[in-house]
């Protein structure tokens, strides 16, 4: 096994980043402005087409879909790891070795790293993929964008919307090429929904139903003594300090699903996690992927704060988008987008998991389907969208060529906007109105206010200056 360790990286503290000066008009201009590949990635590919790839947290997410997925385009070399955790960071080593070493080939070097930093520093890696807890998403990405590095950023794009607007904002500076995990994109019958929409197919859309699922909550488990192996002062970040039970982290011994998705310090529940993919297909359907809502209600059921298991459960969202377009999401319905158009109704949904451990609904029926399946009829469409079989792939390919993946950074921002702003509804449960070109609730200082979340010293992404 070819395994490098850093030795010290588990116990150093962040950096401060030197300065740097934000255009204000960047986020305004973001739709404008030319993507660009930094040199440095162009004269690693001349000489070799493979990228050379970090691996930012190594879960569930990394193990079961974006490793795999990375491998399997043929197009990139995973050569480190990093992870908080040592238990997970040595079988990452294990596992991307055994994975790389098929076929007869001889496996990289991979070194492995406790801080992400350390691993940024690196002029030799071409690109990393950020498979991270929620609130774990925008320092490591915002830096790996100042570094110069390809990015292929887990959803949701970051766990706070003044988060986002900085990441979006730096990946428009920096130009580098950063792929949101949005990867229903990448699914025919997503595309083919999109494209048949697009083409006018149902005439002009007057409503849209997104169903999701919900997480569930259970008591609290005692305090456990913090595994030898995990930096768990690390792993909590920007999150509040709160005490160590494996309930509130990940499993120790193995990839199930983690307990930090049920922990409003981690992660804001359904309705980023699997909403960045429903929101996002709606978004891109429309073509409404640089805007957003101007008016949003919702109610949702939250148990006690108190809680480590504390997302939402059940809940309702209203939003009214361009064009008059009512958006309802709910638990209650099929999870799934179904378009209410002139001309009848369209339902897409997934038809197969991304990871082992996601939660699964009842399906009946195709993954695409219509009240008159001469809707569905691909002859004929105006509209046609980028072919992709490998979300992944996309982005190496893009990276490569120099040109905008399939989900870059800010629909990315637009959709988690959505999602937000769907969240901030329910908590206050009262009509809220957005202004998505400035990007704040009007006159609504209690409903701005949740747009950002203290940080715990020294991290957070909008510590860096």
């Amino acid at each position: 096994m070819s395994f490098v360790s850093t030795g010290h990286s588990f116990s150093s503290r962040p950096a401060r980043v030197s300065r740097r000066h934000f255009c204000a008009t960047l986020g305004a201009a973001a739709v404008a402005l030319p993507f660009i590949v930094p040199s440095g990635l162009r004269a690693s590919t001349a000489a070799n087409s493979r990228l050379r790839i970090g691996q930012i947290g190594f879960g569930r997410i990394a193990h079961d879909h974006d490793c795999p997925g990375v491998l399997s385009s043929g197009l990139g070399e995973i050569v480190a790891v990093c992870d908080v955790d040592q238990k997970r960071l040595q079988r990452g080593v294990a596992f991307l070795t055994q994975r790389q070493s098929q076929g007869g080939r001889t496996p990289p070097t991979i070194t492995a790293y406790g801080d992400f930093r350390e691993m940024l520093a690196r002029e030799n890696l071409d690109a990393v993929i950020i498979s991270t807890p929620d609130h774990w998403h925008a320092e490591p990405a915002l830096l790996a964008a100042r570094a110069g590095k390809a990015i292929y950023l887990q959803k949701p794009f970051t766990m706070t919307h003044a988060e986002g607007v900085r990441l979006r904002d730096e990946v428009v500076r920096s130009g580098v090429c950063l792929q949101v995990g949005s990867q229903q994109r990448s699914w025919e019958q997503f595309r083919r929904a999109a494209e048949l929409i697009r083409s006018g197919r149902l005439g002009k859309i007057h409503r849209v139903e997104i169903g999701l699922p919900t997480d569930p909550t259970k008591p609290d488990e005692p305090e456990q003594p913090v595994p030898a192996t995990l930096d768990y002062d690390r792993w909590l970040g920007c999150a509040p300090q709160a005490y160590y039970t494996e309930q509130r982290v990940h499993p120790q011994n193995d990839y199930s699903r983690p307990g930090w998705l049920r922990s409003d310090a981690h992660c804001l529940g359904m309705i980023t996690g699997w909403g960045s993919h429903h929101y996002d297909t709606m978004h891109w359907a429309l073509d409404l992927e640089h805007t957003g809502p101007s008016r949003v209600e919702g109610r949702g059921e939250f148990p006690d704060p108190a809680r480590i298991w504390n997302v939402h459960g059940a809940y309702e969202v209203n939003l009214t988008y361009p064009g008059d377009i009512a958006v309802n999401v709910s638990n209650r319905f099929d999870n799934g987008i179904k378009f209410f158009g002139e001309a009848g109704w369209l339902f897409v949904t997934r038809d197969a998991p991304a990871s082992a451990s996601d939660p699964t609904s009842p399906m009946s029926g195709s993954p695409l389907r219509a009240n008159d399946e001469r809707l569905l009829d691909p002859a004929g469409l105006s509209v046609r969208l980028p072919v992709s079989k490998n979300h992944h792939q996309n982005w190496l390919e893009s990276a490569i060529a120099g040109k905008a993946p399939l989900a870059p950074a800010a629909p990315g921002h637009r959709t988690n906007t959505a999602c937000i702003v769907s969240w901030i509804a329910m908590k206050l449960a009262r009509p809220l109105t957005w202004d998505p070109l400035a990007e704040h609730f009007v006159n609504d200082p209690e409903a701005n206010a949740l747009l950002t979340r203290p940080e715990r010293a020294p991290y957070g992404a909008l510590r860096i200056t």
